[in-house]
């Protein structure tokens, strides 16, 4: 299991592990809670620590630039595909197609702009042992979001997306994911963490209704957008509560 694991950690982030197909991977997202977990212990730690001795916004750029360098920021290139496929005027293909197109559109980059000031000042608003929490819980709910996105969702074409949405169609799998994804988050979080967990699941199903309408169903681009939207709402949760 510690080399599934790692393949998938690779998977999420920038370290390397072993080699593994895309297949074999798929057949273990079930776990991505757990390294939501691993990245959420990591960056809450160390937002934590910095807390003591930085401003709380100059905590959050850094907070946020970790969080970026850590997941390679492939998901929140997927929110700048998605935010391009979701603008396009026509049909489902013409915008599977901008969501493809390796150049990154206006509305991407407003979307993505948007996201990170939100990400920046949201984070800047929790201090203390209550950042670690957050960010702990936040990633956990993120990785928790692919994986319910992935049961739930059709693929809107042949792509990345495809062995993932196939394998998750296995409720077993999700309910291991939604296991593995509670404990912490009611160990944790307790209400707050339950309030966050009942946002992220809105937010997902939302998406996947946007997505499903727009695409004809759910991409890898889209998986990657639910990741950083739940990141985002669930923090906002927390703030609010």
């Amino acid at each position: 299991m510690l080399k599934e694991i790692g393949a998938v950690f690779s998977f999420l982030t920038i370290f390397p592990s072993s080699n593994s197909t895309l297949e074999n991977i798929a057949k273990y997202m079930y776990i991505f809670p757990i390294v939501g977990i691993v990245i959420g212990l990591l960056i809450g730690s160390f937002g934590f620590g910095l807390s003591f001795f930085l401003d709380p916004l100059l905590v959050s750029l850094l907070v946020v630039s970790s969080i970026a360098i850590i997941t390679g920021i492939h998901h929140a290139d997927g929110l700048a595909d998605f935010a391009d496929g979701l603008m396009v005027k026509g049909s489902k293909d013409k915008k599977i197609k901008a969501m493809k197109d390796l150049s990154t559109g206006s509305a991407g980059i407003v979307g993505l702009v948007l996201y990170l000031v939100g990400l920046i000042i949201t984070i800047s608003l929790i201090n203390g042992f209550d950042l670690f929490k957050a960010i702990l819980i936040s990633e956990i709910l993120a990785k928790f979001s692919m994986v319910l996105m992935a049961s739930l969702g059709n693929s809107a074409s042949l792509g990345s997306n495809s062995p993932f949405v196939k394998i998750m169609k296995d409720k077993k799998k999700l309910g291991a994911a939604f296991v593995i994804m509670l404990i912490p988050v009611i160990i944790i979080g307790e209400t707050t963490g339950l309030v966050m967990l009942g946002v992220t699941v809105t937010l997902t199903l939302f998406l996947l209704a946007l997505s499903t309408r727009s695409f004809g169903g759910i991409t890898g681009d889209v998986l990657g957008a639910t990741n950083e939207l739940s990141r985002l709402a669930s923090l906002m949760v927390f703030v609010s509560i």
